[in-house]
């Protein structure tokens, strides 16, 4: 593993009090790292700089809460995420790489050599996954890649993101959030029903969103709307 040239400044991230005190206790002894007490601290010790700082997350399950807590952390400048948890659906693995996750480690088996590797990996800007998810996120890119071609072939004047929105589904969305149906979007932005239909089910396939509601919702919340 190559060594950094500097010590990595690791802010700790969870709901539970004795986790977020395990995980310190892992790290606070090891030479390469800078544990930071409160994630607004930035302190440097014996005058000594510090890599990008790398943010450790621990929770049970990718749910609403943490997804808001990883939304912060990461919009907050700590991009060189390690994520600690209990288990993870299928759809939660492209959410979390959207995030800016680095790293993520099974909880069972985040031991402190595992974790350690885990966070310099992410702090050269590298990534680090147990090697059962590799193959379901490899499973998950394949499904958006045929979305992609799909929504190409079906007369989309440009090819969608694998993450976030293309701006002809930011104009269908934002239509959409303002009342407008699928006739009066198709006028509006001078393309055919069928197009308009496309547009929004291929977004909503490759985004795991239910319906038009939760693809707004989604919009509004990532700011593209």
């Amino acid at each position: 593993m190559p060594l950094l040239a500097n010590r990595v400044t690791v802010t700790v991230h969870a709901s539970d009090p004795l986790s977020r005190a395990g995980v310190i206790s892992h790290l606070q002894h090891q030479p390469t790292v800078e544990v930071l007490r409160e994630s607004r601290d930035t302190r440097e010790t014996d005058g000594r700089p510090a890599d990008p700082t790398v943010a450790v997350m621990l929770v049970d399950q990718v749910d609403d809460t943490a997804s808001a807590e990883l939304r912060r952390v990461v919009r907050g400048g700590e991009q060189r995420v390690v994520l600690i948890a209990r288990e993870l659906r299928e759809p939660d693995l492209l959410t979390v790489v959207e995030y800016g996750v680095r790293a993520i480690l099974w909880r069972h088996q985040a031991t402190e050599q595992r974790l350690l590797k885990a966070v310099h990996s992410a702090a050269r800007g590298e990534g680090e996954l147990p090697p059962d998810l590799i193959s379901r996120l490899l499973v998950q890119v394949g499904r958006l890649r045929r979305s992609e071609t799909t929504s190409a072939s079906a007369g989309s004047s440009s090819a969608a993101p694998l993450f976030g929105m293309a701006p002809r589904e930011v104009d269908v969305l934002r239509l959409v959030a303002e009342g407008l149906d699928t006739r009066q979007i198709s006028e509006k932005l001078a393309y055919s029903e069928r197009t308009v239909k496309n547009i929004l089910h291929a977004l909503m396939t490759r985004l795991q969103l239910t319906n038009r509601a939760h693809a707004v919702a989604y919009a509004l919340r990532e700011g593209y709307i």
